[in-house]
């Protein structure tokens, strides 16, 4: 059975899609991008980006009844590898060891123009 997850704290939805899935107690959440959900705004710069990425997972994650510590696996989208430092830097402040599993992937271009996306799983 799927249960739908959802949060304030967190960008709503802009599509047909829901924040996260938890299934046999497993969180998926969708792609996240730096979009604070109280005012729609949208930070200036990489690490700014990544920290409220990572803010807002944090958010969605707890609301399903789990945490950072349980991410097994991420899956992070940069605009421009060059960013890559700045944003493991932030990364490694949300993460603690060991670190999940992660895929990191250089992409043309990401909704709302933004540097970054993150998704998540996690274990209940």
């Amino acid at each position: 059975m799927k249960n739908v997850i959802a949060t304030d704290k967190a960008p709503a939805a802009i599509g047909p899609y829901s924040q996260a899935i938890e299934v046999n107690g497993m969180v998926y959440t969708s792609g996240i991008i730096p979009v604070d959900p109280a005012t729609g705004e949208i930070p200036e710069g990489a690490a700014a980006q990544a920290d409220r990425v990572f803010k807002s997972m944090t958010a969605l994650l707890e609301s399903a009844g789990t945490s950072m510590k349980n991410v097994v696996k991420t899956t992070v989208f940069i605009k421009n590898m060059d960013d890559f430092a700045a944003i493991n830097e932030v990364y490694a402040k949300y993460f603690p060891e060991p670190f999940p599993a992660r895929s990191c992937i250089e992409v043309a271009r990401i909704p709302k123009d933004v540097l970054l996306e993150a998704e998540a799983i996690a274990t209940k």
